[in-house]
């Protein structure tokens, strides 16, 4: 059997059921759920520092974890993936949206109602609910014994072991000081605590008084999920936990954390860019991009029958996945800026089966232009009327007739040229206009299976 593929397949035969338990997404509470969830950055210039934009690093994400499962969230570096890992385990203020701990289903309702409610129409009672909701549950609203339930009910393990742990302190002291800060134990008790957390992990007493530079990376991060394992909690994070390690520990700390899971009835939310690590671990994926969910579901429906070309095209780039004869097509292009994320869908820039109403703009034809020297020397400035309609300002009329006639030519996508409503060169200026578009929305396709994607959802009739 391959090297690449022998961890997979020693992981699957050790593992007797389906990851995390199903039957427990049946709860009467979700352990996490998102609503609208947001959190950007502020980009600052000149020597006042004012702002002058905003980075979308999470633009509006919405899913919910329930008690037992695992939530597996994918994506390219850059998509927003660990910002939300932070926002949910309370390291990262949200800058909007909201995100709830053990929220009820008959809340959850609450909050459906109030939410489909226009603003002009909610009654004070709409608006008691909402607050008594928010100061029960809602993470970045929770003070006193609540937050400290949601404190110690929700860890995290970090993708780099060792700059996760602090490298002064003995392995007895980082796996202890949950314990210490909560008075859960002292003195030889505390020590007997820290060697069974070391144990359940695949370590031991003889592992006491070592500092983390004297450990390798596999034993380091079953440390840091000791350390996670002390308080006892509900719910823990795990950001790209197995990314760092060589292939051949892998599948023992995929192992250990889903026995841990069988063992303490844990709750995962499991970010890795690692589709084969991600489909073996999880029961529920998302997948995002550039700030948004692109497409989520359960972990075969996605790997089975995957309906945004982003799940594609990240299905495609793993040659482990990708069956013999598939038709799939890899991603092209780079991630988009997500300061100003593309209009529509997000992915129509780098999409193969994009159509002309996906949401081409302005910023679409001077990203073509930049991608052609000759034509972008002549570029000097873009007035901009709106996203969708502005005019091209060149150094002479021939470089703008030379644009014109790339346009007209069909050098540029077909999609874009099609979305076109008016284009006109002469005079030195290119005055186009696109045909305006609504962001494309994240829709149930049957069965919990949501996607993002126009050829999928009701809003195929745009085509």
């Amino acid at each position: 059997m391959p090297t690449s593929h022998r961890w997979e397949h020693d992981l699957v035969t050790s593992l007797s059921t389906e990851p995390g338990n199903l039957d427990t997404a049946k709860s009467k509470r979700a352990v996490i759920s998102l609503r609208g969830v947001e959190k950007h950055f502020p980009i600052r210039e000149g020597t006042l520092q004012r702002v002058v934009g905003q980075v979308r690093a999470v633009d509006g994400v919405s899913f919910e974890i329930r008690p037992g499962e695992t939530v597996g969230l994918v994506g390219e570096s850059g998509c927003g993936k660990t910002t939300l890992g932070r926002c949910i385990g309370g390291l990262a203020p949200p800058t909007g949206g909201k995100i709830y701990f053990r929220l009820s289903d008959e809340d959850a309702a609450k909050l459906d109602v109030v939410e489909a409610t226009p603003e002009s129409e909610r009654t004070k009672e709409h608006l008691k609910q909402v607050e008594r909701i928010d100061t029960d549950h809602r993470i970045d609203q929770l003070s006193g014994k609540a937050w400290r339930t949601f404190r110690r009910n929700c860890q995290i393990v970090f993708q780099d072991s060792f700059s996760s742990l602090n490298p002064r302190q003995l392995v007895k002291d980082a796996v202890g000081r949950p314990l210490r800060v909560w008075n859960e134990a002292s003195g030889r008790d505390l020590t007997e605590r820290v060697v069974s957390l070391l144990e359940s992990v695949g370590l031991g007493r003889q592992h006491l008084y070592r500092y983390p530079h004297q450990f390798s990376g596999g034993q380091r991060q079953r440390i840091s999920i000791a350390r996670a394992l002390a308080l006892d909690p509900e719910f823990i994070v795990l950001d790209e936990p197995t990314s760092a390690l060589d292939v051949s520990v892998q599948a023992q700390i995929l192992n250990l954390l889903h026995a841990l899971q069988k063992e303490r009835g844990l709750t995962y939310l499991f970010i890795s860019h690692d589709l084969g690590v991600v489909r073996l671990m999880s029961d529920r994926i998302a997948v995002m991009y550039v700030g948004k969910v692109a497409e989520q579901g359960t972990a075969m429906e996605l790997f089975e029958d995957p309906r945004h070309p982003y799940t594609e095209a990240l299905l495609a780039a793993n040659p482990d996945i990708t069956s013999e004869g598939s038709e799939m097509r890899g991603l092209r292009g780079t991630l988009p800026n997500p300061a100003k994320p593309p209009e529509g869908c997000r992915f129509h820039t780098r999409c193969p089966v994009a159509t002309p109403v996906c949401g081409w703009e302005v910023d679409d034809a001077v990203a073509w232009l930049q991608t052609n020297e000759t034509l972008l020397t002549g570029l000097t400035d873009v007035q901009r009327r709106s996203n969708f309609d502005a005019t091209l300002v060149f150094k002479d009329e021939a470089s703008a007739s030379a644009v014109g006639a790339a346009i007209q030519n069909g050098d540029v996508p077909a999609p874009m040229r099609a979305a076109l409503e008016t284009f006109s060169a002469e005079g030195g200026k290119v005055s186009m206009k696109f045909s305006p578009v609504e962001p494309v929305q994240l829709e149930d396709i049957g069965g919990g299976h949501l996607t993002a994607c126009l050829l999928h959802t009701s809003q195929r009739d745009r085509i």
